[in-house]
């Protein structure tokens, strides 16, 4: 393998390495990083692979925040993709980042990259964290933290101050054990949730759950919302969850996450939807129960939070996490070390639904 290369979506199913030009010194104000992790999110990068992706059909106007049938905002080939990386500081002309620094950030897909931290996110990880599950710090564990904090603004509005805000005490239901899922119900555990049960389809998703030591439910096996509000009682004509985290990006999920609520209870949702939702029936439990549907994605604080909240203090969180959560996660989330060299033919399986993986995980020579 070449010593510096790049991950390309050259078309739809066509996944390549390219070879990168060789770096100089980096000019003042910037650092050289070698790649060392790299995560795969699978939902989001497979929808690039795929050219399901709305970026890749659609135009999209930022400032309105409309999509558009003007030109797609992102073509082929796809070049940058990928948001969970761990590096080496190799040279320095940063005195804040000293060479040998181990970094997350989001960087995509390749061997090397050159940082301006002044435009893109930096964050050191701590010595003692195993640097692999540096792939969360930057991108993907502040997304499942953004989680908890739209749930405490829900509860306290601008009174919200920490994580445990929305969840302390609760009793939590999370639809979807891929990784997003998983980590959101860690969080939701570690900031004092009473309870917290995952719901997923797949059998290798509940046991990943299940060995992390959350109660699971199958939604194929019988009536799960009954089964649910069945276990879970508040008072007579007032049963379910106080709040379920949507997790699974498929609209039937979201239906049943409706379903699992207690009246007037919140769906927060994290999923990334590609697809009609014609299994959505907003006439029934969303109607009659009084619900909410909160989208909490990573590029927005609750309003009113921002002051108090950001990416940094988020990261901060996902490292706390980590701190008390890394063993498990590194035995029973990550699931799948691969070679960088073999990136594209897993992208092949998995496009071609030959393989499953919960977490993988792409390695360098550089790899600690």
């Amino acid at each position: 393998m070449p010593s510096e290369q790049l991950l390309v979506i050259d078309q739809p199913g066509e996944v390549s390495l390219q070879p990168m030009a060789q770096p100089d010194r980096p000019e003042e104000g910037t650092f050289d990083v070698e790649a060392v992790y790299s995560g795969l999110s699978a939902g989001t990068e497979l929808s690039f692979v795929k050219g399901t992706h709305p970026h890749l059909k659609n135009g999209w106007d930022g400032e309105l925040g409309l999509f558009g049938d003007g030109p797609a905002h992102t073509g082929f080939p796809v070049r940058q993709w990928g948001y969970m990386q761990v590096g080496r500081i190799v040279a320095s002309r940063v005195p804040a980042f000293a060479e040998g620094t181990l970094v997350a950030m989001t960087y995509g897909h390749r061997s090397h990259h050159r940082a301006d931290p002044l435009a893109e996110r930096v964050v050191p990880l701590p010595a003692e964290l195993d640097p692999l599950l540096g792939i969360y710090v930057a991108h993907m564990g502040p997304i499942c933290a953004n989680g908890l904090l739209h749930a405490a603004a829900e509860l306290h509005g601008t009174g919200a101050r920490s994580l445990g805000d929305g969840v302390a005490g609760m009793r939590v239901a999370v639809t979807g054990a891929g990784v997003v899922g998983l980590l959101t119900a860690l969080f939701a555990r570690h900031h004092g949730a009473a309870e917290v049960v995952v719901v997923d389809p797949t059998p290798q998703r509940r046991q990943a759950a299940e060995n992390l030591g959350f109660t699971t439910l199958d939604p194929s096996d019988g009536d799960t919302p009954t089964r649910l509000k069945t276990r879970w009682r508040h008072r007579p004509g007032d049963r379910g969850a106080d709040l379920v985290f949507q997790c699974r990006g498929q609209a039937d999920t979201l239906g049943l996450a409706l379903r699992l609520l207690r009246p007037q209870g919140t769906v927060i949702d994290l999923a990334f939807y590609q697809s009609g939702a014609d299994a959505l029936r907003l006439g029934e439990e969303f109607h009659h129960n009084g619900l909410g549907l909160r989208c909490a994605q990573i590029g927005r604080m609750p309003r009113g939070l921002a002051h108090l909240w950001d990416r940094e203090r988020l990261s901060a969180e996902t490292i706390a996490l980590l701190r008390a959560e890394g063993p498990a996660i590194r035995e029973h989330l990550v699931s799948d070390l691969v070679p960088f060299e073999k990136a594209p033919e897993l992208f092949a399986d998995l496009a071609d639904r030959r393989r499953h993986v919960l977490q993988a995980v792409f390695t360098f020579s550089a790899s600690a």
